[in-house]
């Protein structure tokens, strides 16, 4: 028997960012695990016309909690959804579910968080700050609470190369950019982001390393632990392999290179790409909630949920393994062939690049336009490319983080435990994992029909062909402009050509004498 599953027997749970990506494989792991758990108390805001009701309907019957029905048939009985606005003073939150969760939670799940890189400093703060010192507010009028897991990133301290699990001070003190950012204007603010963030990228691993310093000196008597994953990815083992619903992380670069319309990226093949499946982030939370609450550690634990110190994998391995991947799984409705560089040198030249990802986009909206339909290409190709961007800091660089309190969590586990909640990384087969991947964007996010592959295989051939067709005919172009106007160009042009003709002389006499 699961000593953790036990544990979580019985128990009121509230989890924030239910409705995201964690929240939800969080949510499927406890109900499959432990059916027996009293309730799970999820925040939730209605959106795009939609109750809390139908809210928590569509993630019930989503493909991934199929096998939670068998094990736990009463499962919409135990999800109780409560309306909330982490933008908002105590999250308006009505006062009598406030009096329910005040009186009845035993454990707290703090997943919430904005993960937009290009984020308003004045909305990070509220989400990943404000929110984080609402909820620890909240959790010390909370006479029942056993523990209190904040999930963080293991990219929170990213100015620094290596990174052991403690937390470290920034700058300014939390409450400092809170009082600040109230009186604060939205120009000044953006004005003073970049002094404020320093030699971090953006507000995202900014605003979550305050978010950690906030729960350090505002933890008071509470039993609380802090888990950084790294870049959180679709599932390994559990559910089932390759499960994903969002864009963010490598999903995104997935679609966009399945299609066509990622054709390289700024990136040191060698870099660690820190991946980390989805469902080993859940089984070390769940894991590290029963720690804490049983054990009750006399400080606040930081645990790191990494793969480059144990079971590394660069970033060249990673764009030849999706490649490998697309051949086999090829992505339907794409007009280029999926042929994105992963390996790219970081000096490889922009500008040819810019035309290359651009000319096809507009004369793809060009025929849209002519068919009397909306052309969209050109708009998405320059949102594919902010975001590449976006991303180029952390697949050019390479970090290194201790992992001394999640190896020894790992140790503290019976055999059972450690299958029913397997976090070590070390047995991941990367290869199989990243077909996985690929093969779950198609199935999961896309919903492309997998009887299609073998046509869409097809199709891809032919739009290889096109694109080889298309570079051809561009090349020859400014070729062709170059020669017009540079008698540098024409000079190395006629060496091309009288070296050709003497080799091909050359060729012909040799075959002479054989002959």
């Amino acid at each position: 028997m699961s000593m953790i599953a036990a544990f979580y027997g019985g128990k009121s749970i509230l989890i924030t960012g239910a409705t995201g990506f964690l929240g939800k494989v969080l949510m499927e792991k406890l109900f499959r695990t432990s059916p027996d758990l009293k309730v799970i108390y999820i925040l939730v805001r209605p959106k795009a016309g939609q109750t809390l009701q139908q809210r928590v309907f569509q993630i019930l019957n989503s493909k991934l909690f199929e096998k939670v029905k068998e094990v736990c048939p009463n499962v919409h009985e135990k999800i109780r959804a409560i309306y909330a606005d982490l933008n908002q003073s105590d999250f308006a939150i009505s006062k009598e579910d406030m009096q329910e969760l005040l009186s009845c939670t035993n454990i707290i799940f703090h997943c919430a968080a904005t993960v937009r890189f290009d984020d308003s400093l004045r909305h990070a703060v509220q989400l990943n700050v404000t929110a984080t010192q609402q909820l620890l507010l909240m959790a010390s009028q909370m006479p029942k609470l056993e523990a209190f897991i904040h999930i963080s990133t293991a990219f929170s301290n990213c100015n620094l190369k290596h990174i052991d699990e403690v937390i470290y001070p920034c700058p300014v003190e939390p409450k400092k950019i809170i009082d600040s950012l109230e009186w604060l204007d939205d120009s000044i603010i953006d004005e003073i982001t970049p002094k404020l963030i320093g030699d971090r990228p953006n507000t995202y691993t900014y605003t979550k390393a305050l978010g950690e310093m906030v729960v350090q000196q505002e933890s008071g008597n509470l039993n609380i632990a802090i888990i950084r994953p790294s870049i959180v990815g679709a599932t390994w083992q559990e559910p089932f392999p390759g499960w994903v619903d969002n864009l963010n992380g490598p999903s995104g670069l997935i679609i966009a290179a399945g299609k066509g319309f990622l054709r390289s990226i700024k990136a040191t093949p060698m870099a660690v790409a820190d991946l980390i499946p989805v469902d080993t982030v859940v089984n070390l939370t769940l894991a590290v909630g029963w720690y804490t609450a049983v054990h009750r550690p006399k400080s606040t634990l930081i645990y790191h949920c990494t793969s480059g110190n144990l079971n590394p994998c660069n970033w060249g391995k990673m764009g030849f393994t999706i490649l490998a991947s697309f051949e086999k799984i090829p992505y339907e409705r794409a007009f280029r062939r999926p042929n994105a560089d992963f390996t790219s040198n970081k000096f490889m030249i922009q500008y040819w690049n810019a035309v290359s990802h651009h000319a096809p986009a507009i004369i793809y909206d060009f025929y849209l336009r002519l068919t009397g339909r909306k052309p969209r290409m050109t708009k998405l190709m320059n949102r594919l490319l902010r975001t590449v961007s976006m991303l180029e800091y952390f697949v050019n660089r390479s970090w290194e983080w201790s992992t001394d309190n999640t190896e020894m969590l790992m140790s503290e586990l019976s055999p059972e435990d450690q299958r029913v909640f397997n976090f070590d990384v070390r047995q991941l087969n990367w290869l199989e994992y990243i077909e996985n991947y690929v093969l779950g964007v198609k199935k999961y996010l896309l919903k492309e029909d997998m009887a299609g592959i073998p046509e869409a295989r097809q199709h891809l051939k032919r739009l290889r062909n096109i694109h080889y067709l298309f570079n051809t005919a561009l090349f020859l172009i400014v070729w062709r402009l170059l020669i017009a106007r540079s008698q540098m160009a024409r000079n190395v042009w006629f060496f091309i050509v009288s070296f050709c003709y003497k080799f091909l002389s050359y060729f012909r006499a040799s075959s002479t004498l054989k002959a």
